[in-house]
């Protein structure tokens, strides 16, 4: 296909996010070259006669935007997709004025991009090849049937094999620390230690110590030498979760940390060399925290190079079954079967606390079940009472969005299938789009289950 056959030019002054974004891109069978400059750029331009500029607004030197100018100057008709942190979206408005075709804005959405791409070099869309790049095998206990999920894991194949620093955000018990494992897992740098931490857990006045050790006699108890977290995750994966939790006068040694590979003991004035890839968790909104001053904006938009934001349990129902299922087989240490009416109420109820709830409340159907059938009376009483209420339920979520769901159907279709565009007729972003076909998707499935179940019963 032509559109394979093209040549994309990635300029990011961090190495990382050129192999992140060039690696996409080669999976998608396009032509990938690099520069680490709006000076290398604009030398790469003359001599790899590029299709298309992926052109990062922060670089040292030269600047995205005057990068931008140059090259217009120059290559009038070449298109140029500017990659914005969110600090910088006015800036990149008004250099879409200059000639860019387009923006996205950090973290970068690797389907958005996937679309903007061919858009800009008017093709169709281009999806990655069959067989170039299968997905690595999953952990035996890995559960991930729903849409939701698999969207994720592919997004997983396309980041892992990079150094890319990774946000993993999501509400509490949604199994943030799992996916961070499979990151490790799928890495280049699998066979190194993977150290994970919990901002929130530790005591904010050994915290520095934790993160980055301290010499010996450093501070008062400091008996002995302590080489810190960075330092044992080298050739590795370090796991910070709550990140948000990081106390703000720490957070410039972290940066440093990620920007210069080099961490300073407490107690010490030697740097000394890491290479250990950042794996960061929260469950709050970060652009929140860093509006109210809560957390540095640099660090930001340091750490979230990629953002894999995992979908609450009510919204991936298609896991719910299996995922009570592994859990009742280890806690019962066989087979288990659940009656149609206990499946129903699981079914049925919203989980507020996710995976984590979930297998609570297995854990106590399997301790109260007496044979190997879980029934609605073994669950816990705010379960049970929905036995039977699922269908109704169900039902009903589908009437109150049968308009909205009909609007998002009609404009889909009225744009060809292109969810960019569709999102911006909605007025809507292109990630609330996909999270409402998501919601469809799932709600269609939690319906057509209970249902069944019902059947089955009758």
């Amino acid at each position: 296909m032509s559109e394979r056959r093209h040549t994309i030019l990635v300029v990011d002054d961090e190495a990382s996010q050129r192999e992140l974004l060039g690696g996409f891109a080669v999976r998608l069978g396009y032509r990938v070259c690099e520069a680490a400059s709006g000076e290398e750029a604009l030398a790469g331009i003359g001599g790899e006669s590029p299709d298309l500029v992926l052109l990062d607004v922060r670089l040292p030197g030269l600047s995205g935007i005057e990068t931008l100018n140059r090259i217009r100057e120059s290559s009038p008709d070449l298109p140029v997709l500017l990659i914005t942190a969110f600090a910088d979206l006015r800036q990149a408005v008004a250099a879409m004025k200059g000639g860019a075709v387009d923006y996205l804005a950090k973290p970068v959405d690797l389907d958005e991009l996937r679309v903007a791409m061919a858009d800009a070099l008017g093709t169709a869309t281009a999806a990655p090849q069959d067989g170039e790049e299968p997905m690595p095998p999953l952990p035996a206990d890995f559960v991930g049937e729903s849409p939701a999920m698999r969207r994720l894991l592919a997004t997983l194949t396309v980041i892992a094999p990079s150094k890319a620093p990774v946000l993993i955000t999501g509400e509490s018990g949604t199994g943030k620390d799992v996916i961070a494992r499979l990151i490790h897992a799928w890495s280049p740098q699998h066979a190194g230690p993977m150290i994970a931490a919990n901002c929130a857990s530790l005591p904010e006045s050994l915290i520095e110590s934790e993160l980055f050790g301290h010499t010996k006699g450093a501070f008062t108890g400091a008996s002995e030498t302590r080489q810190g977290f960075f330092r044992a995750a080298h050739r590795g994966s370090l796991f910070l979760d709550e990140i948000a939790e990081l106390p703000l006068h720490l957070q410039p040694k972290l940066l440093r940390a990620l920007e210069c590979g080099q961490i300073t003991p407490v107690g010490s004035d030697r740097p000394i060399e890491v290479d250990a890839r950042l794996i960061a968790a929260t469950n709050r909104n970060l652009e929140q925290e860093v509006a109210a001053g809560r957390f540095r904006d640099d660090l930001y938009y340091r750490i979230n190079v990629v953002e894999l934001a995992i979908a609450p349990l009510r919204e991936r129902r298609e896991d719910i079954l299996p995922l009570a299922r592994r859990c009742a087989g280890e806690f019962a240490g066989g087979p288990v079967r659940m009656s149609p009416q206990a499946m129903n109420c699981l079914l049925a109820y919203p989980w507020p606390g996710n995976v984590r709830e979930l297998r609570n409340a297995i854990q106590r159907a399997c301790l109260l079940c007496r044979g190997d059938v879980i029934l609605p009376e073994h669950l816990p009483p705010k379960l049970a009472v929905l036995a039977g209420a699922g269908h109704e339920a169900n039902a009903t979520r589908g009437r109150l969005s049968q308009v909205e769901r009909a609007t998002i159907v009609a404009t889909l279709e009225e744009c060809g299938g292109n969810r960019t565009h569709a999102a911006k007729k909605l007025g809507i972003s292109r990630r609330a789009l996909i999270y409402k076909l998501q919601a469809m998707d799932n709600e269609a499935a939690a319906s057509q289950t209970p249902a069944g179940a019902d059947r089955e019963e009758v």
